[in-house]
């Protein structure tokens, strides 16, 4: 249900956002709210406290994102205040950041380490990346010390694993099959 609420929401957001020409910089400003909201739990407990009313939440909208986001934005977050929608945010701002990197050719990804790798490095990734799908892709550094070394690679649902642990992994399973058929 969260979920279907969720894909309407941001669809709307979309839509707005394609007949203004404005997909690119409402991307920017859900980016900006998500890491308000990863960084702040206060700002989502505010939005959700039952003991505070719609329009103290709407003024604190307009008082606090006045100078970021544009006044479409403003106006799509009070409306979610006044539809008792402003739970579901995070997941709105995710589904529409999905439909922006639709429109815009726009591919995330993700690349496991088992330490943070050097901005040479994501650079080296992303060309790569960007030449073998011909899309502009978004890199995240992810640091999984369980790899040992190596990366792992996932663009969409493609996974490309080059890392010791998956190499292990391998040599086990093959031991076994091979442990089991003599």
């Amino acid at each position: 249900m969260n979920n279907e609420v969720a894909e309407r929401y941001a669809q709307g957001l979309f839509e707005l956002a394609e007949e203004n020409g404005t997909v690119a910089e409402k991307k920017e400003q859900a980016a900006g709210l998500l890491k308000v909201l990863e960084e702040s739990d206060d700002f989502m407990l505010f939005l959700r406290a039952v003991k505070v009313t719609g329009d103290e939440k709407k003024q604190m909208i307009e008082t606090v994102f006045q100078q970021t986001l544009d006044a479409d934005m403003i106006r799509f977050l009070k409306l979610l205040v006044d539809k008792r929608r402003i739970i579901n945010l995070r997941e709105i701002l995710m589904q529409y950041d999905r439909l922006a990197n639709e429109k815009l050719g726009i591919e995330t990804a993700v690349v496991s380490s088992a330490r943070k790798l050097s901005d040479e490095d994501m650079e080296r990734i992303q060309a790569a990346l960007e030449k073998k799908t011909g899309k502009k892709i978004v890199l995240r550094n992810h640091v999984d010390e369980s790899l040992i070394a190596g990366i792992k690679v996932t663009v969409g649902n493609n996974v490309t694993d080059v890392t010791v642990k998956s190499q292990i992994e391998d040599m086990r399973s093959a031991l076994l099959k091979g442990g089991q058929q003599a």
